[in-house]
């Protein structure tokens, strides 16, 4: 079975197959706390790792990304809820391979980040209902969540984008915005390998 269709938690087995290297050396980065696991109750040592956890693991410390898993870093969910900037940002990420899907409003945002599993989030501040600000507490609340990359893309004042920033965004662009500089910001953080 493919690794992208494959449950969202790993073991120490898989992820020793995933980087090349013996199980043992994943218990030890586990014990170290360089890789983030966590134990099945009433067992010895049977330790499972988020997949948000394992590739956060591989971009910080620069670990090529297994080709089995590109899916995963390929993923972005768009939300925004003006239907032709939703279309434009879909398009041109498409144009370069991500795997994209739109939510046009905050609750869809939420359930389409626990299902499609997106690697960058571009999110709008303002939107009805459960406003982009509100999605973006709830991602960083939510621990099997909280590891997604989001680039807040609005055209809300500065003091509003910085808000942003300090409830947990990874990024800022600014609307009206070049097509390349969506695409550069997004690539940043969807590449969990080594940046050259």
């Amino acid at each position: 079975m493919p690794w992208e269709q494959r449950n969202k938690h790993l073991t120490t087995g898989d992820i020793a197959e995933l980087c090349g290297v013996n199980y043992r050396t994943v218990i030890r980065w586990i014990h170290t706390d360089l890789l983030v696991a966590y134990q099945l109750p009433g067992t010895r040592g049977d330790n499972r790792v988020l997949m948000r956890d394992f590739l956060e693991f591989l971009r910080n410390h620069r670990v090529p990304l297994p080709s089995e898993l590109q899916p995963y870093s390929r993923r972005v969910l768009v939300v925004e809820d003006e239907a032709p900037m939703a279309k434009a940002i879909k398009r041109a990420l498409e144009r370069k391979n991500y795997e994209v899907m739109v939510a046009p409003d905050g609750f869809l945002a939420g359930a389409l980040a626990a299902t499609f599993s997106p690697a960058v989030i571009t999110l709008d501040l303002k939107m009805p209902g459960l406003s982009g600000m509100d999605v973006l507490k709830a991602i960083r609340n939510d621990p099997e969540l909280a590891a997604i990359k989001i680039i807040v893309v609005s055209a809300m004042p500065e003091k509003e984008l910085q808000a942003a920033l300090d409830a947990g965004a990874d990024d800022i662009l600014e609307k009206p915005f070049k097509n390349t500089d969506l695409v550069d910001k997004v690539a940043r953080f969807a590449d969990a390998g080594p940046r050259v």
